[in-house]
């Protein structure tokens, strides 16, 4: 089954989905080979460690977080961007309130189903 967003996707006309934990998001475009999603993060709130198969790049668009991947941690910045490498253990803690815009290739089937949300502490 194929699965498309709409073209245009205007933030401030959708609801932010309550993840938990501090933590919300709202998905900006995605199609069978891409996704990218708005995270909005409260200072304190955490991603648990995870790892998925899908590639995943970030961009801190504000706020301040320190990642984890495959052991190493960094502070991350706004305008900072992150690579992930595909089934890389993985977490990030907000240091200062902040967004981030995760992009994942392929799409993320279990944000669209509602089973991937777990490390953001809702399920």
């Amino acid at each position: 089954m194929k699965r498309f967003s709409e073209k245009y996707i205007v933030a401030k006309d959708m609801e932010w989905e309550e993840l938990g934990g501090g933590v919300s998001r709202k998905m900006l475009g995605y199609d069978n080979q891409i996704m990218m999603v708005l995270v909005k993060f409260e200072k304190g709130a955490k991603g648990a460690p995870h790892q998925h198969f899908h590639t995943q790049a970030t961009f801190c668009a504000s706020g301040s977080f320190e990642f984890e991947i495959d052991g190493v941690k960094q502070i991350v910045n706004a305008l900072d961007g992150v690579y992930i490498k595909p089934n890389l253990l993985h977490s990030a803690v907000c240091l200062e309130a902040g967004m981030l815009i995760d992009t994942f290739s392929p799409v993320r089937e279990d944000f669209l189903d509602g089973s991937g949300v777990s490390y953001f502490g809702k399920k």
